[in-house]
């Protein structure tokens, strides 16, 4: 028998761990990635569910009214406290007023949909749709396994919620694996034949045909595979996020505490001096964005944080909007009594790893450029949750294969014997 070559026996060594680490994480895997596959399009497929919300038809000759009025509405029917309004570029889109109100635990509070001809309000966020509820339990089949759907601890006092945020982590760790030995031995044996990976030979039998299903599509998705792979396990564990951080070089220290818990010597300083409210007279939302688009000057979507009593600055973001318009917003201090530029934070300027950083979740969830990034890793995610499938019947196509040669080694042994 001829002696494997290096290449051989490397290559062999990584198949062996590919299909361990398959084999280990691969019903996991499939269960991330379907979900994750349906909530690339959580955002579009809540807002088909209740349009009213979202879309508006725009009158003739109108034109949208000014943006406190929207405020004003939203404080009178919510009887709290607004704190940022979304004014879209598309004409046809509602203002989204965002309102914090007493007894409401939700991080964000409440978004009020106002149409910004009229005026009115078309709904909240707090409605709810059939595909809402759908896409809610995707996001926790994917983050915890409808492991947070059980109440009593599965293992003594942990969480069902991290139980399950610790296995769907693990699994994408040994996929990401996975993926970077998948690469290794997508390479053949002999280098000249590299090009039949870039292929899939339909006129094949069925066997040749999921072979090429699982080789090909794993490498022309295999960019996008691994950036979902990477970015995923910093939301399970934190040693994982801290070490991303680090590797990126944008990791802090959190802040250190005082014995009395309140934080360091200077913070009763800087509380005793916010304490101190400053008269501001504040002006209208449109002289801010009228600053804003001359420090920003291209079309997008504007997100205002409006201040409380006594601040003395007005945070805007922008994003851009279109097929390949990147997630990422840029952000604008204004004066809040003069409307003068205080500072400006362009995401373009920033350094290379503090985009990346900054883009973890784009990265992760695939809007990172828009629509174009979206349809990519839709197809991408399909094809991962594919993968676990296609590499199980290769494997068992292996053993039977290797069962039959078995059978016949046996049987020749045998006869051999017999004519001896």
């Amino acid at each position: 028998m001829k002696e494997k070559t290096g290449w051989q026996k490397t290559r062999k060594f990584f198949n062996d761990v590919h299909l361990w680490l398959g084999l280990g994480s691969g019903l996991i895997i499939i269960a991330v990635c379907l979900s994750g596959t349906i909530y690339t399009y959580n955002t579009e497929l809540r807002e088909w569910a209740a349009p009213h919300l979202h879309k508006v038809e725009v009158p003739e000759n109108a034109s949208r009214i000014p943006a406190e009025m929207a405020v004003a509405s939203v404080k009178e029917v919510s009887g709290g406290q607004v704190t940022a309004i979304t004014i879209p570029n598309d004409p046809e889109r509602t203002y989204q007023v965002n309102a914090r109100i007493e007894g409401d635990n939700s991080r964000s509070g409440t978004s009020y949909y106002v149409n910004p001809y009229t005026g009115d309000i078309t709904g909240t966020s707090k409605e709810k749709t059939a595909t809402g509820e759908f896409m809610g339990y995707m996001f926790s089949l994917h983050r915890w396994l409808l492991l947070d759907k059980i109440e009593e601890p599965l293992i003594g006092e942990l969480p069902n919620r991290t139980l399950g945020s610790y296995i769907s982590g693990t699994a994408t760790i040994l996929f990401t694996l996975g993926v970077i030995t998948g690469i290794i031995i997508w390479f053949p044996q002999k280098i000249k034949n590299w090009k039949q990976g870039l292929k899939i030979k339909w006129s094949g039998n069925w066997k040749r045909i999921n072979h090429d299903l699982h080789n090909t599509l794993a490498f022309y998705s295999l960019i996008f595979l691994f950036l979902m792979g990477i970015t995923g396990p910093q939301w399970s564990f934190p040693w994982y996020r801290t070490g991303l951080q680090k590797t990126l070089g944008t990791y802090k220290e959190a802040p250190a505490r005082s014995e009395s818990g309140r934080g360091s010597a200077g913070g009763d300083g800087a509380r005793k001096e916010k304490a101190e409210t400053v008269a501001v007279n504040y002006l209208s939302i449109e002289e801010y964005l009228s600053s804003a688009d001359a420090a920003l000057p291209y079309k997008g979507d504007y997100r205002i944080t409006l201040p409380k009593d006594g601040d003395t600055k007005i945070e805007i973001s922008k994003n851009k909007t279109g097929f390949f318009a990147p997630s990422a917003s840029d952000k604008i201090s204004l004066d809040a009594a003069t409307s003068e530029v205080i500072s400006t934070d362009i995401f373009r300027e920033k350094p290379f790893n503090e985009r990346v950083a900054g883009s973890i979740k784009a990265l992760h969830i695939g809007d990172i450029y828009g629509p174009f990034s979206k349809l990519l890793y839709f197809f991408a995610c399909l094809i991962a949750t594919s993968l676990p499938i296609t590499g199980t019947i290769i494997w068992l196509n292996k053993l039977k294969k290797k069962g039959k040669r078995k059978v016949k080694s046996g049987k020749a042994t045998t006869l051999q014997t017999t004519t001896a």
